[in-house]
């Protein structure tokens, strides 16, 4: 979850929501054709569900739920497809065809997998907005806040914005899954997604045959506090870069100069005149404590990104912004999240459940303090309210197989996340990957023994020894990119 602005309880419910409503979707509300995905060279099909935007309004507006399904290689024998939920909240599943098709190749093999635009994002009334500024990733300060800005944005925002909620996403979901004439899937959830997961496997348990939670984020932790589990991945690093020869050699101060960096920006802030590193336009860079750590953290998520950050710090300290600029450049136009869900979903279902004293408690870390909470506090305030019933924070008990996995360098999702769910879910294991970041099955053989699981649909009877083959954290050393 990368947290910038654009780049950046109805008791009535509670029994309706039991039932899968995806009886009461008839086909005539399906589109499904044969399309081409991205880089994907055979064909595939793209559909569309028309659904109620309010659940109980059925004869009420509708909505058009896009979703993608990549077809078995081989559907000889039919398997019960995956689902991908994906994460943020606020990344569209379809727009990740490419990277997924290539991850789960494994599972494609035999088994159909079903990427959903969750509403709110992609082509399923994306909660997305036109303004006249834009935003400049280089020049621009969280300090510059625009609130009217944000009011303009959701203004622009289509339909009634309390309805685009994890439940009515979830409800979608079934939606699709009996519209295509399963009568269960499998479901893989990441990061948010796994939030998502859990959502599924509370309101519809019957219609899952397994369920893997990569990256949790649990029902039991309000989403939105990311400053203790980003300072213990951080603290990681420094820890693993004192481990690693090389690392050591070239920053044996690390921390040290770290904190030294942070202390100077937030004394004055640093203004460089640059070429834009992609558009070779002169260009302002403008550099914060803030924008420092935050962008330090979205590094932290990533293997590749981790191995940079020692050489950033370094070259930071030595007055030299140009590999932290790199940096930036090189997720400069990743569309991560529809930001608009992001702040809807975190804003009403996470937020009002975080009290004072969480955040100063999550605030005390050496990392970047209460920064990760600042956009919240900003942005939170101007989105329409909705609040779920008190059963969406109970803990979730679904007798479904569940395959857990964190990473242990995780900046979001720590290991202890992993573990609410663990103990709640009675048929699960937890896999806890040392080498690892956030979405273990993006960047290890994870995704070969999600394959296994869901075949076995046993837990805890999987072949995990490639794993222990996952390398250790290695740091680039210099502008030349040595190790």
């Amino acid at each position: 979850m990368k947290i910038t602005w654009k780049k950046m309880f109805v008791a009535g419910l509670l029994g309706f929501a039991q039932q899968s409503l995806a009886n009461d979707i008839k086909n005539e509300n399906l589109t499904l054709e044969n399309c081409h995905l991205g880089e994907i060279r055979s064909q595939v099909k793209c559909g569309k569900l028309q659904v109620p935007e309010n659940y109980q309004q059925p004869n009420g507006d509708k909505i058009s739920v896009n979703f993608a399904v990549l077809p078995a290689i081989d559907n000889s024998e039919y398997k019960a497809p995956l689902m991908f939920l994906a994460g943020g909240p606020g990344q569209a599943a379809v727009e990740l065809a490419t990277g997924l098709n290539r991850i789960f190749r494994e599972v494609r093999k035999t088994r159909d997998i079903i990427l959903v635009d969750q509403r709110g994002t992609g082509e399923s009334s994306a909660l997305a907005c036109e303004l006249e500024a834009v935003e400049n990733v280089y020049s621009s300060l969280a300090s510059e806040f625009n609130a009217q800005e944000v009011k303009d944005c959701i203004a622009q925002f289509k339909g009634d914005v309390t309805q685009y909620n994890s439940e009515n996403a979830i409800r979608d979901f079934d939606g699709i899954r009996a519209a295509l004439g399963h009568e269960k899937i499998n479901i893989y959830g990441g990061s948010y997604g796994t939030r998502a997961g859990l959502v599924y496997m509370r309101m519809f348990p019957d219609s899952l045959e397994s369920a893997v939670l990569d990256s949790v984020g649990p029902i039991e932790v309000p989403i939105g506090l990311f400053g203790r589990s980003g300072a213990r991945s951080f603290n990681l690093l420094i820890e693993n870069c004192k481990n690693n020869v090389s690392c050591h050699q070239a920053f044996p101060n690390l921390a040290e100069e770290f904190q030294a960096v942070k202390k100077r920006l937030a004394e004055k802030n640093v203004t460089l005149d640059i070429l834009h590193p992609r558009l070779g336009e002169p260009t302002k860079f403008v550099l914060d404590e803030v924008k420092f750590t935050g962008n330090l953290r979205f590094q932290l998520y990533g293997m590749e990104g981790r191995s940079m950050v020692p050489l950033v710090i370094h070259q930071a300290f030595l007055g030299n912004y140009k590999p932290l600029i790199g940096l930036m450049a090189r997720t400069e136009d990743e569309q991560l999240v529809y930001t608009g869900l992001l702040f809807n979903i975190v804003c009403n279902e996470d937020m009002p459940r975080v009290s004072q004293a969480d955040k100063k408690l999550d605030a005390n870390n050496n990392f970047d303090g209460m920064d990760s909470q600042k956009a919240w506090e900003m942005i939170c305030p101007f989105f329409p309210e909705y609040r779920p019933g008190e059963a969406f924070y109970q803990s979730v008990t679904a007798d479904v197989p569940t395959l857990i996995l964190s990473g242990n360098l995780d900046p979001v999702t720590p290991p202890s996340n992993g573990e609410y769910s663990a103990r709640t879910l009675p048929n699960s294991h937890h896999i806890v990957v040392e080498n690892a970041s956030h979405t273990v099955a993006m960047s290890t053989c994870a995704n070969v023994i999600i394959n296994e699981f869901l075949s076995k649909k046993d837990p805890k009877a999987l072949d995990e020894s490639c794993l222990k083959d996952v390398p250790a954290e290695t740091f680039m050393t210099s502008v030349n990119g040595i190790q």
